[in-house]
């Protein structure tokens, strides 16, 4: 016993040793020193995040674009420190004429924001006051600090009206209405970043806390609302026929059609009261979004995600008639469910139901997502795999994708590849992938293609900013995968998976376990991938003939260690394809020697990255003199 617990003493400082390798910025070496997060990955003895308790009352009545809204929030401070200024997030005040964005705004875009009316704390009546200079960011001044281990309630009365010009939120159409973002909620309080007041500029994404939400949406008769979360009481707003159908999808594996389109436009869906109250509840989740329509078709159906205790998922489908392709999006919606939650990464699907509305943002939000229709089928596959891959990074692990997109997109970029093969064969995805994921970042010479990946996003904007959370992050996800094998790969990221969810992980804690669960030093990777200004070019430099066969010289011009294949042929026509992976750069990461053991004599070689593109292929290939 005393020399087990000598070893895991002395592998501890190991970890701690080796995590030095890596820079650590000052916010999170901080956390480190406070014990709220651990050098081998997970968190620390000291821990700690709030929540909140959501219960809001939307009413929307199409065609009017007016939204009204009351909530009350609940705030719970786990922190060990005092609160007096929290930060209340109003993401759509980026509709306000004026508010910093880092897209142009026509004027079906432009509103006047959201408009805040009322405000309570615990109960008396408090003087709202908005900064004009970071409208989507307010802070309060609370009449008293909030202790630590206390809770405090806020309400808010607010309206907006919604934005003609449909992106992440907005009008699809004049009657059916996407609703996301909608209500003031107070911001991200962390242990290493302390209060997110980064702006939303309508072009990174968000950081939210896992709250609990009742979220009620009143419309007119005969409107259906999705949403994230459970729907209560069905009973009580669907008419019999539909309530059946609605229910028997839970349990099927079959597709069916909820509402169609004759008996929308016959009012035979919902109950016809003048006005129908749609509840959802869902708990310890970050975000709640909500789609409505009165001339959408409903399909659904379900899939069993997790086969050790048969708990199936509900997907479902929200689309206008004209959208051929959604007609399907049950289908690869049950696919995607049942996929993720059996191969990659191969957790089942953590909630109970996935919906796909048709809308223009192809965006992703817990349980829901909102996607175009696309002519080409296969590409609409590929859409709606992505968003339901985020499903895992960034809602189940609580990522702050405002300043480490990488983390999300990264992954959902990931996943898209590997069950993409598992779609269309390997040759096909490579290709597909090559073209809208690597293509962009390996052939654009600007200096912003070479910002390391790690660079937190809200600092960036343009193509380097892209490029570093989605193509360029996957494939070093990719080749660590190539490095560690499939088997090693997954329990590191299960082990990652299982001690995250539901936090707020960094860059470093996923590095660090990583480390810690396969039990090597890995930062020479994490360091030349994430870290650095590096890019894939590699050089077939110099072939030289040796007693046992050929040793091959590899120069690592733009210094990224990534994976490659050499294809040999020899000179009786056999050919031989020789895969390295990253491990060949760990001890020089400018050059590697490869030998080739045989006693043919080789034609020509060429050297191909596959998936990891080389900026300049032209040297990549040799041949025998004549």
């Amino acid at each position: 016993m005393k020399q087990l617990l000598l070893f895991v003493f002395f592998a501890n400082i190991i970890f701690s040793l080796s995590a030095q390798d890596l820079y650590i910025p000052r916010d999170v070496k901080a956390a480190y020193a406070k014990g709220t997060r651990s050098m081998d990955g997970k968190p620390g003895k000291n821990y700690w995040q709030n929540r909140a308790r959501y219960n809001i009352n939307i009413t929307a009545l199409p065609p009017n674009r007016n939204i009204k809204g009351e909530e009350s929030i609940v705030y719970f401070n786990n922190s060990p420190d005092s609160i007096r200024n929290p930060s209340i997030k109003l993401f759509l005040n980026i509709h306000k004429a004026g508010a910093p964005r880092n897209f142009g705004a026509g004027k079906d875009y432009l509103t006047d924001g959201m408009q805040i009316e009322e405000v309570t704390v615990n109960g008396a009546p408090y003087v709202w006051k908005e900064n004009s200079f970071s409208p989507t960011v307010q802070q309060m001044r609370l009449p008293k600090a909030l202790p630590p281990h206390d809770s405090i309630k806020i309400t808010f009365k607010w309206h907006f009206e919604i934005s003609k010009q449909s992106n992440r939120e907005g009008m699809i159409d004049s009657t059916s209405y996407f609703l996301a973002y909608f209500y003031p909620r107070i911001a991200v309080l962390d242990d290493y970043n302390v209060w997110d007041r980064m702006q939303f500029m309508d072009s990174h994404e968000f950081y939210s806390d896992f709250n609990d939400y009742t979220v009620t949406v009143n419309v007119p008769k005969n409107y259906i609302v999705w949403g994230t979360g459970t729907l209560q009481h069905p009973e009580n707003l669907l008419q019999d026929e539909i309530l059946k159908r609605y229910n028997s999808s839970f349990t099927t594996d079959q597709v069916i059609h909820v509402a169609t389109k004759e008996e929308l436009a016959a009012g035979k869906v919902t109950k016809q009261n003048q006005t129908n109250s749609w509840q959802f509840t869902a708990r310890n989740i970050p975000d709640m979004s909500f789609g409505l329509s009165d001339h959408y078709l409903w399909d659904a159906g379900s899939v069993m995600v997790d086969d050790a205790t048969k708990r199936r998922a509900s997907v479902q489908a929200a689309y206008d008639q004209p959208s051929e392709d959604f007609k399907h999006v049950v289908r690869y919606g049950k696919h995607s469910l049942n996929w993720l939650s059996h191969h990659w990464p191969g957790i089942p699907y953590p909630y109970e139901k996935m919906t796909v509305f048709r809308g223009f943002a192809d965006m992703e939000y817990p349980m829901m997502a909102n996607n175009s229709s696309f002519k080409d089928t296969t590409f609409s596959r590929f859409v709606a795999e992505h968003e339901i891959a985020h499903t895992y990074m960034p809602f189940y692990m609580g990522i702050n994708e405002t300043r480490y997109g990488f983390m999300d997109e990264g992954w959902a970029t990931t996943f898209e590849l590997l069950i993409g093969t598992a779609d269309v064969g390997k040759e096909m995805a490579e290709a597909m992938y090559k073209q809208f994921r690597v293509e962009g970042w390996i052939y654009h010479n600007s200096s912003l293609e070479d910002i390391a990946i790690v660079t937190p996003g809200d600092a960036l904007t343009g193509p380097g900013f892209g490029n570093n959370e989605y193509g360029k992050a996957a494939i070093g996800y990719l080749a660590m995968k190539d490095l560690l094998g499939d088997e090693q790969f997954k329990k590191c990221l299960h082990a990652y998976m299982d001690r995250w969810h539901g936090k707020h992980p960094t860059p470093w804690d996923f590095f660090f376990t990583f480390n810690n669960v396969a039990g090597k030093n890995l930062n020479w990777f994490w360091n030349n991938w994430y870290f650095t200004t590096n890019y894939i070019d590699l050089a077939l430099s110099d072939v030289k003939k040796t007693g046992a066969g050929y040793d091959l010289q590899i120069t690592n011009i733009g210094g990224m260690v990534a994976p490659f294949n050499l294809l040999i042929t020899y000179d009786d026509g056999s050919t031989e394809q020789k895969h390295q992976t990253p491990s060949v750069w760990e001890k020089d990461q400018s050059k590697t020697l490869v030998s080739v053991k045989t006693k043919k004599k080789i034609q020509s070689i060429k050297m191909d990255g596959g998936i990891w593109m080389d900026a300049n292929p032209s040297n990549n290939e040799w041949k025998e003199k004549k």
